[in-house]
């Protein structure tokens, strides 16, 4: 299949492109910067910038399915501010979706996120939700994808959990009891690409996550344990959370601000893990503690009952 990755230079994007390139489809990768990725040879790049529609309707001609990965990641404010979301997530998606339609694609699969609601609490949020309509109301065939967060080398939750935290002592907002479902970037991209070989993916939601959920806390901890440090963590008041990221995002070298206490404010877990639907056990996934090197029986995490929302 003749497969165009919108965002194929990116974290997740270089490795869908490498599976789907190992699996024989032709892949072409369209970003901004495609020559910067480390890609297969055999593999078409196109420059291109999602918010410029004529920049990028060139690279859909002849193409049979699209993967639109573009995203600014929900864990920094973006340079330029949250509206970035909505001309990258929403108008961006917007143009992908014309470009598809007007060179006659067939398949159209979009990454979004867990909890993508156009009346979202977040920009970022928001901004997903209303790309998932223009996506669903296309003359497309589309699946949507909503992972939850993805970790692997090349990734930011490492270095997000770290920017948020000191090792041996550190206050979190709420005590870090927002919990995540994260999933291994060498577990999501199969699936991403096991989308394309059956047709009763089409018109499909799928939810994915990884074998377990963590607390905010507890991923500080192993991170920090990962490099042979301690970590205890001291409960920081939300409202003093609020006003401390509000007050940072005012800040040009503090790169998080109030949308990013308002996503602590909600858990970012699956409530059926749609891994199953490709045929995954959620047991079977790579869990966040073997990808840092540290033993399951070192990780001393703990099941949270109560969510992130009080």
């Amino acid at each position: 299949m003749d497969v165009l990755v919108v965002g194929g230079s990116g974290f997740v994007g270089t490795e869908l492109t490498r599976e789907l390139h190992r699996r024989g489809h032709t892949v072409s990768v369209l970003s901004r910067h495609p020559d910067e990725a480390d890609l297969p040879t055999g593999v078409e790049t196109v420059e291109g910038d999602v918010t410029d529609y004529d920049s990028i309707v060139g690279a859909f001609e002849e193409k049979e399915a699209v993967f639109n990965l573009v995203a600014l990641s929900p864990l920094f404010e973006p340079s330029g501010g949250d509206e970035m979301h909505d001309r990258i997530h929403r108008q961006g998606t917007d143009h992908c979706v014309k470009a598809a339609e007007a060179h006659g694609v067939r398949r159209f699969v979009q990454m979004s996120a867990l909890g993508a609601d156009p009346d979202g609490p977040t920009a970022y949020i928001r901004a997903k939700g209303q790309a998932e309509e223009l996506v669903t109301e296309s003359a497309l065939d589309w699946t949507l994808v909503r992972p939850s967060v993805v970790f692997g080398d090349g990734g930011e939750f490492v270095s997000f959990t770290k920017k948020l935290t000191t090792p041996y002592v550190t206050g979190l907002p709420g005590g870090g009891k927002t919990r995540f479902q994260p999933i291994w970037v060498g577990d999501l991209v199969p699936l991403l690409a096991d989308v394309l070989g059956d047709d009763r993916h089409v018109g499909e939601t799928y939810e994915l996550g990884g074998p377990e959920v963590l607390t905010l806390a507890e991923v500080a901890k192993l991170c920090y344990r990962a490099e042979g440090k301690s970590l205890v963590v001291l409960p920081v008041p939300m409202v003093f959370a609020r006003i401390g990221l509000t007050l940072a995002g005012m800040l040009p070298m503090i790169p998080m601000g109030p949308d990013q206490y308002r996503s602590l404010r909600f858990d970012n877990t699956v409530a059926d893990n749609d891994v199953v639907a490709f045929g995954r056990d959620p047991a079977t996934l790579r869990t966040f503690a073997d990808y840092l090197g540290v033993a399951e029986a070192e990780a001393e995490t703990t099941p949270v009952d109560e969510p992130a929302h009080a």
